[in-house]
């Protein structure tokens, strides 16, 4: 007997194969057999606009000019942020700029100083 994965979204072991997909009694959720191959611990490599690998507590430099949403400024080229931290999402950098507080940016308009 081979061993099912458990339902990513209630953790149950009562998982059983449908087809394609893998079925939880007890919550109801479906999800695709080969969804089970990849593993949701792994990590995942956020690179920034020329191809370093960023890791938590990196410092990195602006590369364009970015503006701030609700704000008439802009971060400038140039700008110097101290110790990023990786999240998944869209801006996958969340970061403290001086002079603008918290903020999340995207790694392609970042380089690894």
């Amino acid at each position: 007997m081979s061993a099912l994965p458990p339902c990513p979204k209630c953790q149950s072991e009562y998982t059983y194969g449908d087809g394609d997909n893998y079925v939880c009694p007890e919550c109801a959720h479906e999800w695709p057999q080969s969804a089970a191959a990849e593993t949701p611990d792994a990590a995942k490599t956020v690179k920034d606009a020329v191809g370093n690998i960023l890791q938590d507590g990196d410092t990195v430099t602006v590369i364009k000019d970015l503006k701030v949403k609700g704000s008439s400024s802009s971060v400038k080229v140039g700008t110097k942020v101290k110790n990023i931290r990786l999240v998944d999402g869209d801006h996958d950098i969340d970061c403290k700029i001086d002079g603008f507080g918290a903020m999340q940016l995207k790694s392609e308009f970042v380089r690894k100083a």
